[in-house]
């Protein structure tokens, strides 16, 4: 009889732990979304709206599909690959221009990190970003071949992670009937993860345009939550952002985003 007891008791203690522990493992997996240079396969597909172009108020919805696949170089360094293939639907983006449907240009990055982070706690990733004309139509990219420098820096303390990203991107290649590219972008976040897998983010994400001497700058405020679907991690996320400055005849006031992430976590072993 007391053996019956103690192994009830040990069996109850087993199925409480077992809840705890993959919440444990949701919150590691939602904090390591905060990271773009973590070794993590992650399909990112973000929505995002914006309005307030040019003197017809034009709208412009753009799908973004940022897949991000870690290599491991050996035990020292990961080399990331952050792939960015957009998907635009725009309205009257300079007056009456219509409307245009299909695929943007496509950003790619590829970043060398150290597996670990640093003594004091410091994750960091340089290397290069290429743009890729890969437009459908003429309004919807620039129909120039880029590149440039990318890095990333940034630090995770408990619950919080903070840090910037950036790119410069200078074109060397396209039409010659199309604008240069000489744009930095500049990233800066901060986010505050909970203990049940809430994850709560603000950042801006500012583009600098050398050729035209013009900022463009919204700032976004962000809520995800990772979920379990039949164990399928996948983060959900919605936010609004507001346009600080821009472009004249670019996008104005409020927007919005939403998106769902899905990971791909290694197996343990």
């Amino acid at each position: 009889m007391t053996i019956l007891l103690r192994l009830a008791r040990c069996t109850s203690i087993f199925l409480l732990a077992i809840p705890s522990t993959v919440a444990a493992q949701d919150k590691e997996l939602a904090k390591q979304l905060t990271n773009p240079v973590a070794s993590l396969v992650s399909v990112p597909f973000q929505l995002n709206h914006d309005s307030g172009y040019g003197p017809n108020d034009g709208s412009r919805i753009v799908l973004n599909v940022q897949p991000v696949i870690p290599f491991k170089i050996n035990d020292e360094w990961n080399l990331i690959s952050r792939t960015i293939i957009t998907i635009v639907r725009q309205n009257d983006i300079v007056g009456s221009s219509g409307t245009q449907f299909g695929l943007g240009d496509t950003v790619q990055s590829l970043f060398l990190s150290p597996s670990k982070p640093g003594s004091n706690g410091v994750i960091w990733g340089a290397g290069v970003v290429l743009l890729l004309p890969t437009a459908t139509e003429p309004e919807l990219g620039g129909d120039k071949w880029g590149a440039g420098p990318t890095g990333v820096v940034l630090r995770q303390s408990g619950p919080w992670t903070y840090g910037v990203l950036a790119n410069h991107i200078w074109s060397f290649a396209g039409s010659d009937d199309a604008a240069d590219v000489n744009a930095t972008f500049l990233q800066t976040f901060l986010t505050y993860t909970t203990e049940d897998s809430w994850t709560f983010a603000l950042n801006t994400e500012s583009t600098y345009d050398w050729e035209s001497e013009q900022w463009s700058v919204p700032v976004n405020f962000m809520v995800n939550k990772l979920v379990n679907m039949n164990g399928q991690p996948v983060s959900f996320q919605a936010g609004i952002r507001y346009w600080a400055d821009g472009p004249e005849g670019g996008p104005e006031g409020f927007g919005a985003r939403a998106g769902a992430t899905l990971l791909f976590p290694k197996s343990p072993g």
